[in-house]
């Protein structure tokens, strides 16, 4: 006979949790999936919107492609770094749940609104900065063109992105994962639509890609809004009574968000950097990799998605006071995302030549040659996904334990030191590059994605290897350090 103890709030406190005959414990596999598979969903349609763009856009021309692909990643590295006081949201919101503090939950999102809407002056600024921040990249005159078409819209308005992702922390941190895929459905749904009706209706090309995605994610907002305000919420969480701004809450969130914010933007920014890197070597390169990473989604946001449900299951476990258990369920969110974004990745690889010509015109003299080498990659990057699982799932958990410092001071120096200039001279030939004091071994493409799956086994081991240090067992739970 097993007995189940259910997730999110239970009166032990521990999800995720079974006891089996002899009254041993043991990681209710079911209860893991349950809160993963809505998280996982939600991805999966992330996924769908991602490939949308893509497709809407690779329907312009290859070098609009290249165009959008070379600041993608920078993009999110501004929300990240100007939106990190969302990024606590579903830390201290798992926490409060496991401690049974709801309306300490309702409260953390509410600072993180306040935080976001604070900073979006800075979000329209770096949007209107566009020519300032991408003249210098060296890019093909036609392609920084259409780069900054984008990238005002799409920045500038990217505080209401900023705003859902604390939206979504708090559905995703009280384990009602299904909020959040509802919006995130509504939000893929508007996208597509506002795409065919700015980029082709309005002729608003390339501009209108970041125009439809910053109208879409306001409706996403609303919605999020709505469902935080319903009767059940308010009745629990009071999430109508605490949205006064309040200076320690604010203050405590910060110090916990920027960190978190600051460690997927170095990442990315390396990654920013690195596809920048294969833009400047040509459109077939900036093309192909722009397709290799939209398709590769299909492995990383629902592995992203298993992650996520470590950080609500570990914060729930410490919020209960149980660290021990944190550990056991946090290590199998980590196993199951590693696995699942393994074999993905293979898969990707297998199907690759049937997909990738569905990206491109065929009319596009590039488009041929654009799909031959995104196969070619699409087998390199099939090497790192298993190491990415790792990478993802300890910091996720790592996340919900509120170790947030060290996960990115480490991050940073392996992205910026270690990858970014192995990249550099992996793909680069003399003479091509940004630097000439780095080796240049001029591998193309296919070099700059060997650094990342070196990049990428290193980070994984070397979080993997932090969470299992159990460093983070000596940290007071995030809820417990404000004063309001």
């Amino acid at each position: 006979m097993q007995v189940v103890i259910p997730p999110a709030g239970a009166a032990a406190g521990l999800p995720a949790r079974r006891l089996d005959a002899g009254g041993r414990a043991h990681v209710d596999q079911r209860a893991v999936l349950a809160l993963a598979l809505p998280l996982m969903a939600n991805s999966a349609v992330q996924i769908v919107l991602n490939l949308t763009d893509m497709w809407f856009v690779g329907r312009i021309s290859t070098k609009a492609l290249a165009a959008v692909g070379a600041v993608q990643w920078l993009v999110l590295v501004v929300v990240y770094v100007l939106g990190g006081i969302g990024s606590a949201v579903q830390t201290m919101v798992a926490q409060a749940q496991g401690a049974q503090h709801y309306q300490r939950a309702g409260q953390a999102v509410w600072t993180a609104l306040w935080g976001t809407l604070c900073a979006a002056p800075l979000f329209v600024a770096v949007g209107a900065a566009r020519h300032v921040l991408l003249a210098p990249l060296g890019f093909d005159p036609e392609i920084t063109r259409l780069a900054g078409d984008f990238w005002f819209p799409r920045v500038g308005g990217a505080f209401l992105g900023a705003a859902v992702w604390a939206m979504f922390g708090f559905f995703n941190g009280i384990g009602r994962p299904r909020a959040t895929l509802l919006v995130t459905c509504v939000t893929a749904l508007a996208n597509a639509l506002l795409n065919q009706l700015f980029i082709f209706r309005l002729g608003w090309g390339i501009a209108g890609s970041g125009w439809a995605t910053t109208w879409a994610q306001a409706l996403g907002l609303v919605l999020a809004l709505a469902i935080f305000l319903r009767p059940d919420i308010r009745l629990k969480y009071l999430s109508h009574q605490s949205w006064r701004p309040r200076a320690g809450l604010l203050r405590q969130q910060l110090r916990l968000g920027v960190p978190m914010g600051l460690l997927p933007a170095a990442d990315l920014l390396g990654f920013a950097i690195f596809q920048m890197m294969q833009v400047r070597l040509g459109t077939v390169a900036g093309a192909a990799t722009q397709m290799v990473m939209m398709l590769t989604s299909v492995a990383y946001t629902p592995g992203y998605g298993i992650a996520m449900a470590g950080t609500t299951l570990v914060g729930h476990s410490i919020g209960a006071g149980d660290t021990p258990w944190a550990t056991r369920v946090g290590s199998r969110v980590i196993l199951l995302a590693a696995a699942y974004m393994g074999g993905i990745g293979v898969l990707l690889a297998l199907a690759g030549p049937a997909i990738l010509p569905l990206f491109t015109g065929a009319h596009d003299v590039d488009a041929a040659a654009a799909v031959a080498l995104g196969t070619q990659l699409l087998w390199v990057a099939a090497g790192y996904h298993f190491f990415d699982g790792v990478n993802l799932g300890s910091a996720m958990c790592l996340r919900g334990a509120g170790d947030a410092v060290v996960p990115a001071a480490l991050v940073i120096v392996m992205s910026w030191l270690l990858f970014v200039p192995m990249a550099h001279a992996f793909t680069f030939a003399p003479g091509q590059g940004w630097v000439q004091f780095l080796p240049q071994l001029g591998w193309g493409a296919i070099g700059g994605w060997v650094a990342v799956l070196i990049y990428i086994m290193v980070l994984g081991s070397t979080l993997f290897l932090r969470w299992r240090s159990r460093a983070w067992w000596r940290m007071r739970p995030a809820t417990t350090n404000a004063r309001s």
